[in-house]
């Protein structure tokens, strides 16, 4: 009686570590992971999505995602080309495209992705004046990510976008740019009013050749500035006689006086 329970117990045990063996060795991922298989420490190419078979022991999978990653650049000193310290901090987008070259051509992608980045962040904008960083971001960020996606491809790792978020000056630099900016708006400002004096000027000498070719409507123009200044009742008018109007009178004086003489 005691064999056949202890050939039972085998077969049970035996059973259930086959149970065991089983679930260990399947394997499912997500449409988003890969999964880089080892067998025997031999790189033996790449499974996934999906439900597959692992041979425990013998076999080893190193996942990987491959969904876009966003990683924050740290904040660098950078030196400008004109000799201006500013501290810059960026945000990269970047992808695994080749899980199995993510794995095997460098230990820790990420890690050298952020490295690379901050290097490579410094190196570009040290290449750049001040004014470039405040105003040309777009060509910056392309520069950026066009030489982290040349590096990173031997890595299988695609860059997606790089953006500056923020270039901070000290505040003594901060207070030089504020009072070169306002002495531009203040030379703008003096441009646009004397163009604009300009401008009025040649519009009143345009008036003047008009009213000086036809007497009368010089007359009235006088008459309308006269009924102008009466419309305000506090206002003190003095009234200036044009020659043109008094000239007969004195044509007139002088005539009778010479038939007086």
């Amino acid at each position: 009686m005691p064999e056949p329970f202890m050939v039972l117990n085998i077969v049970i045990a035996v059973v259930v570590l086959l149970v065991i063996f089983v679930f260990a060795s399947i394997k499912i991922l997500p449409e988003y992971e890969r999964g880089v298989m080892f067998t025997l420490g031999r790189n033996t190419g790449t499974k996934g999505p999906g439900l597959f078979i692992v041979i425990p022991f013998i076999q080893k999978m190193l996942k990987i995602d491959m969904r876009v990653t966003v990683m924050d650049v740290p904040t660098q000193d950078v030196i400008s080309r004109d000799n201006v310290s500013v501290q810059v901090n960026a945000v990269v987008y970047f992808r695994v495209i080749e899980a199995q070259k993510a794995i095997v051509e460098v230990e820790n992608y990420y890690a050298a992705v952020s490295q690379l980045s901050q290097t490579t962040l410094r190196s570009v904008l040290g290449q750049h004046e001040l004014d470039d960083m405040l105003a040309a971001r777009d060509k910056l960020n392309a520069d950026i990510e066009e030489i982290l996606d040349r590096q990173t491809d031997a890595w299988g790792i695609k860059v997606a976008n790089v953006e500056i978020k923020q270039v901070e000056l000290d505040e003594s630099m901060t207070r030089a740019i504020a009072r070169q900016a306002e002495a531009e708006r203040s030379r703008r400002a003096k441009i646009i009013n004397a163009e604009g004096e300009l401008q009025a000027a040649e519009n009143l000498r345009e008036a003047a050749k008009q009213l000086s070719q036809e007497p009368q409507a010089m007359q009235l123009r006088y008459l309308q500035t006269l009924l102008d200044m009466g419309s305000n009742e506090n206002a003190t008018i003095v009234f200036p006689l044009p020659m043109d109007l008094i000239e007969p009178l004195l044509k007139a004086t002088k005539r009778a006086n010479g038939d007086a003489d």
